[in-house]
């Protein structure tokens, strides 16, 4: 291995920060350190993060699993960056301050604003250009905000004094000491201001959303020479940027057209790479962009589970029915087979396929033999029912289908060999677990060793992918589909448009 044979991945995350060294090139980890970090709510439907939070936690982690692994900068031929996405950071150009906390991608403060622009008619032109829809979740209104709101940005913005950034944009410019101000095209697909399919900011859209074209970051491919940071005590490059959900694409390996990915954690968001054609959804799906390597664009449907891992937390914070999550798929095993209970989790809403903001949970099928059992094994159930809904919306918005029908996995609920065996009876296909189950650091750890020489191409990094257990559907078909249909059965009950 030559001296400089290893990469280090920094995972900037909404509720932590981790850094993964890895060897090259099976990219195999070596030392990893985590750090969570406060979260600040200054209002109902408000989540902001201290800048500071973020920069500190990722010197500290980075710091730390150099210091396990015993290795220095002399070592490390590249950073790979993955980032919460859509979380939106303005900063003063000569200081380097931010005027304002981040506002994080589940902030609502500007639900309105959205509101009033979709009645003004502006969606289809917005989903035209970016493949998104327009809702607070995306940065650009978060960008009008700060400048509206603290005294004095948005004339600063206009005379070229402040910069926007996500994350990763923040970070960069902060281990570069100010020298590069630039992003990736993955995140600056999650802005509303940038165009697909030209890969270039959206004159038009920055005027929409009153932000100043000044402001953005320069727009380069996912793995890319960033800069060269000091910060970890020598020079090491930055090498590699994505958005989280892209960069677990990536460590996927799911590179060929039809290939899907979902991770598991509070959530689910599950991406399914349309190849070079941006495929336009009729299921309100959003059309992002999955890499771009050479300039040239690859493109994905993606869409998410309001409620997954959440489900879970529900049985043991809220009913306190378990002490612990890894104790639901034990339970669960203990469920009368013939019970069919049915969790809709619409804790907050449906989305994708049914799109109801106002629909709110509700449990059918109970009876007076019903018990932890029977919830535990329903709030797993409705994991792998959600995830048939979203997989299924997708297949139909592709012209011939998927041509691979596997399902690749990640995120803290796969460990649950119950659930995971669910998942593929009821989508009645494969589902594959990988022995690295860290893909959103790994696929930040590919694109800085692939700029770096030391990975293969993609198709070389695709046959490395390591298998550690698939799923096979063993459900009959008959009781699969009776299954379902009970499920979508319970949604119609409790859609809000059902008296």
């Amino acid at each position: 291995m030559p001296a400089n044979g290893h990469v280090l991945a920094l995972d900037q995350g909404t509720t932590s920060t981790r850094a993964i060294l890895y060897r090259t090139p099976d990219l195999m980890p070596v030392a990893s350190a985590q750090r969570e970090f406060p979260q600040h709510f200054p209002a109902s439907g408000w989540v902001e993060h201290e800048a500071e939070d973020l920069w500190e936690s990722s010197l500290a982690v980075m710091r730390e699993a150099m210091a396990k692994a015993g290795l220095g900068p002399a070592d490390i031929a590249g950073i790979g960056i993955a980032n919460q996405r859509e979380t939106a950071l303005v900063w003063d150009r000569r200081s380097g301050q931010p005027i304002h906390r981040a506002i994080v991608w589940q902030d609502r403060r500007t639900a309105e604003t959205c509101a009033a622009l979709r009645e003004a008619g502006h969606a289809g032109r917005v989903a035209a250009a970016t493949g998104l829809l327009i809702d607070p979740y995306f940065s650009a209104t978060k960008i009008a905000w700060m400048l509206d709101a603290v005294p004095g940005a948005r004339a600063a913005a206009e005379r070229g004094e402040l910069a926007f950034g996500t994350v990763d944009s923040f970070l960069l410019w902060r281990l570069t000491e100010g020298r590069v101000h630039a992003t990736d095209a993955t995140n600056a697909a999650r802005t509303l201001l940038f165009n697909i399919h030209g890969g270039t900011w959206d004159k038009e859209l920055c005027a929409l959303f009153r932000v100043p074209s000044a402001m953005l970051p320069e727009v380069r491919d996912c793995a890319a020479e960033f800069g060269v940071t000091t910060a970890l005590g020598g020079r090491i490059p930055v090498l590699g940027i994505a958005g989280d959900q892209q960069a677990a694409t990536l460590g996927q390996a799911c590179f060929r057209p039809g290939m899907v990915k979902a991770t598991y954690g509070t959530g689910c968001f599950a991406l399914l790479n349309t190849g070079e054609t941006p495929v336009v959804s009729r299921h309100r799906l959003l059309t992002t962009i999955a890499y771009q390597f050479g300039g040239r664009r690859t493109y994905a449907l993606e869409g998410a589970i309001f409620v997954a891992g959440a489900a879970v937390q529900w049985l043991r914070d809220g009913l306190r029915l378990i002490r612990d999550a890894s104790e639901t798929g034990q339970l669960a095993a203990q469920s009368d087979p013939a019970a069919r209970l049915y969790l809709v989790p619409a804790f907050v809403g449906l989305g994708v396929p049914y799109w109801d903001a106002a629909a709110r949970g509700a449990i059918h099928g109970l009876t007076r033999a019903s018990g932890p059992a029977d919830f535990a094994r329903a709030a797993l159930e409705c994991v792998g029912y959600q995830t048939r809904d979203l997989l299924s919306a997708m297949q139909s918005d592709m012209a011939a289908g998927t041509e691979e029908a596997v399902l690749r996995v990640d995120g803290g609920m796969v460990a649950s060999d119950w659930t995971m065996q669910f998942l593929a009876d009821i989508l009645g296909a494969p589902v594959d677990r990988p022995v690295l189950q860290e893909t959103t650091a790994l696929g930040a750890a590919y694109l800085a060793g692939l700029q770096a020489g030391l990975c293969p191409d993609p198709d070389g990094f695709a046959r490395s992918w390591q298998l550690q257990r698939r799923f096979l559907p063993a459900m009959p078909e008959a009781t699969r589909e009776a299954a379902y249909s009970g499920w979508q059965r319970a949604v119609r009950r409790t859609l809000s448009d059902i008296a």
